[in-house]
Formats: structure tokens, sequence, C-alpha cells
């Protein structure tokens, strides 16, 4: 489970000695804490630890862009490796192809007809791609297939 292999991770960056591993890894761990406590669970499952890191990497990619603004160049270089590093921890994104294959799976199965049923694909494909896709490229598809095609003249 990737809880594990974070604090595993983690051990290991303390040994190490490695401050911006440990910085990063200790701050991803008292999210899962967080999000323990607020689930009332032991441990975390993939679905729950993946969009955590997916927080953590959208707070840092704007972070970059407020330091950048700054001119705040040694700030800019710990948050991009600290990006890096959380990264590394997220499942292989699907591709485009892949992506389409199951959103037009999951409109055949639901029965989707029109963008009234988007919520209901929405729900299934976001349960089938499990964090292996961004939300926002996925719901651009989805819209893409059930809205209504303009007739050709």
């Amino acid at each position: 489970m990737l809880e594990d292999k974070i604090m595993n991770d983690y051990k290991e960056a303390m040994k190490a000695k490695d401050a911006i591993r440990v910085s990063i890894l200790s701050f991803m761990r008292s999210q899962f804490m967080n999000v323990r406590i607020e689930k009332r669970k032991d441990k975390l499952d993939d679905v729950d630890v993946v969009p955590i890191i997916k927080k953590l990497i959208k707070q840092h990619q704007d972070s970059i862009e407020g330091f950048k603004a700054g001119n705040r160049q040694d700030l800019v270089d710990k948050e991009t490796r600290e990006l890096e590093i959380l990264k590394t921890y997220l499942p292989e994104e699907l591709s485009l192809e892949q992506l389409k294959g199951i959103i037009e799976e999951v409109i055949a199965a639901v029965g989707a007809a029109s963008i009234k049923d988007m919520g209901k694909v929405m729900k299934e494909v976001t349960a089938k791609t499990a964090g292996r896709a961004d939300g926002k490229v996925i719901s651009d598809m989805v819209k893409e297939k059930l809205s209504p095609k303009p007739p050709t003249a």
C-alpha cells in the first residue's frame, strides 16, 4: 500500500539525513493522519491517499507560481524539489486513448444519452480511473461525448 511505502521512505530519508525529503514526507504523513481521524480508519487505502497527494501537488504548483512572481528563486527550487518527490508517489497516468475507452464503456453501461447524465458517468469514470487521470480532463471528455452534435450541413 502507498501509505506503507511512504512511511518506509520517510524512515530511509531520516537515516540518510535528507532534510527536504524528510520534510515533505513528514508533512504528507500528517495529512494522512488528519484524514484517518476524519474517516475513523486505522489505515488509508490508496484510493484515500492519492487525492491527498494530488492536493499537495496542486498546492506546490501554486506556491511555485507565487514564488516566481515574487522573484524568490531559492523557494522556487525548494518547492520544485518537493513537487518532484510528491509526483513519484502518484500512480501512472492513463493515456487519452485509455481514458476515452473507459468513458465510452461507462456511457454504454449506464445508458447515458445526454448531458443530464454527466453526473452518473463522472462518478463511474472517476471510480474506474482511481486517481490515474485528471478530473478536469475527464470532465471535458465526458462533456464532449454527451453534448449534442450540431447538425452538419
